[in-house]
């Protein structure tokens, strides 16, 4: 067979941004389509559930850890574009940040808010992620998919159902293998590499980026600000064990001190009560939670 590592009981809290998270059961990181057609059909003959994980920017994994196989995509790499047309194939496991770069290297403009987003292209369709009022969704053309019987399909942007940090994809079980994005070209480039620069320098001064985060934590109960509701409540730096609501911007809440899950899931729910108490408002979650009983 080829080379693909099919590891056991592997801690994935170095696979999470907020380095938490339990033994996985299985898990493996392909390089290409053959090792994940490879891991589909193992998966099938073991009869084991299968999860799937980007740069795991927007994911908080239990404890205990998680049956079946982890499949990590961010070995999954390649970038294709073309500087003259703004057509551009990537595949799923490369970083948002890494193409946002590539792209304004070659005067393509569009992805300049995507820049500070620590996530993989994958993830980011699957959340349609966005910033600054701009989204994947607005730039994504198509994408190909691989379903866990090991079927490929190509999907049309307009046929993913596109909202605010969401899209069809969460409620399917398909792996993004890559997408065909659509850019803006005949940009100069140093014009487009100067706001690229400009927009991540403010994500450094404006949210804890060097912290252990999953990112926002909250979805925007539009056209309030989640962050504005619970900064009012006086919340920034409360803590429950080792995570704490960030001090810079109390949408994220940060892994201040080998913070376990549970503490995490405490926070959460500690400022959803707080914010209906104080507004009405039922705060919802936008990180994924993997390997909880609901």
């Amino acid at each position: 067979m080829n080379s693909i590592e099919l590891k056991k009981n592997i801690s994935l809290s170095n696979f999470t941004t907020w380095r938490i998270g339990g033994p996985a059961e299985w898990i493996a990181q392909p390089k290409n389509n053959e090792e994940i057609k490879y891991l589909i059909n193992w998966i099938n003959k073991k009869k084991i559930p299968c999860n799937i994980i980007g740069a795991g920017s927007n994911l908080l994994i239990n404890d205990e850890g998680i049956k079946g196989l982890s499949l990590c995509m961010r070995k999954l790499k390649g970038i294709q574009i073309d500087k003259n047309t703004g057509n551009i194939e990537v595949l799923s496991g490369e970083m948002l940040p890494t193409l946002a770069r590539k792209a304004a290297a070659n005067g393509l403009h569009g992805l300049e808010w995507a820049v500070g987003i620590p996530g993989t292209i994958g993830g980011a369709i699957v959340m349609n992620a966005g910033a600054q009022g701009n989204c994947i969704s607005d730039y994504l053309e198509s994408i190909t998919t691989l379903s866990l019987k090991g079927e490929y399909k190509i999907i049309e942007s307009a046929d993913l159902n596109f909202g605010y940090r969401y899209s069809l994809l969460q409620e399917e079980n398909l792996i993004v293998v890559s997408a065909k994005l659509k850019l803006e070209s005949g940009h100069e480039e140093s014009k487009i590499r100067q706001i690229t620069n400009e927009n991540f320098n403010h994500r450094l001064r404006t949210q804890p980026y060097q912290d252990q985060s999953c990112g926002s934590v909250f979805r925007n109960p539009e056209p309030l600000k989640a962050a504005k509701l619970i900064e009012e409540l006086g919340l920034k730096g409360f803590r429950f064990g080792g995570a704490e609501i960030s001090k810079i911007h109390s949408n994220f809440i940060i892994n201040a001190n080998k913070a376990s899950s549970h503490d995490v899931r405490k926070l959460i729910k500690h400022i959803q009560e707080k914010v209906f108490d104080s507004y009405g408002i039922l705060l919802e979650t936008e990180v994924k939670q993997c390997g909880f009983e609901i």
